[in-house]
């Protein structure tokens, strides 16, 4: 596969890159930034397309394939998660149309090892995480982010920089969870190291 971003077309990211990963593998992408990690991502999810070659998924180009319908089969952990002045729940369910019943959602924060964080806030799964997240740490904002991924109960995992901004010992929880959440899935994991 190639690929060269438009604005700099002399400049390609890949020059014959070919990547398999089989069904239930996980697969590391690690190096530095500006590497193209995170561009193999995009290309997964098909906010990009390649110069050259083709992106398979089960043998079928990802290009032949409904954008939207291929993006809900990958949940996405990213390394700053986005998270909503709405309820716990809320955000877990977050973008689910309709939403998934109250069991699945905490099934996935029991996978995502934040079930016991949630149980101790004042509503529980009804408490509004607050304006720009206030009532969650980062590490317990990773595992909320993974529990939306997880309540998706998606065939590939996509964990793009997913414990970079974390101490020491959040990393350990979170990656302990997020290595949980990759049994039985295709995972791709984008890592600095």
């Amino acid at each position: 596969m190639t690929f060269a971003y438009p604005t700099r077309p002399d400049r390609p990211v890949y020059s014959g890159l070919t990547l398999a990963v089989d069904a239930g593998q996980t697969c590391a992408l690690v190096g530095p930034s500006g590497s193209g990690k995170s561009t193999v991502a995009r290309l997964l999810l098909r906010l990009r397309d390649p110069a050259g070659g083709r992106v398979l998924v089960d043998g079928v180009d990802v290009k032949y394939l409904d954008a939207l319908a291929h993006r809900r089969r990958i949940g996405v952990v990213p390394q700053e998660p986005q998270l909503f002045n709405r309820s716990v729940a809320e955000n877990v369910a977050y973008g689910m149309e309709p939403a998934p019943p109250i069991e699945l959602i905490e099934a996935a924060c029991v996978k995502a090892g934040v079930d016991n964080v949630i149980s101790k806030l004042p509503e529980g799964y009804a408490t509004r995480c607050g304006e720009r997240e206030t009532r969650l740490s980062g590490g317990e904002k990773q595992r909320v982010a993974l529990a939306r991924a997880l309540v998706r109960d998606p065939r590939i995992l996509l964990l793009d920089e997913a414990t970079s901004a974390l101490d020491a010992a959040t990393e350990r929880r979170v990656q302990a969870a997020l290595d949980a959440a990759a049994a039985g899935r295709t995972t791709l994991v984008v890592a600095h190291r």
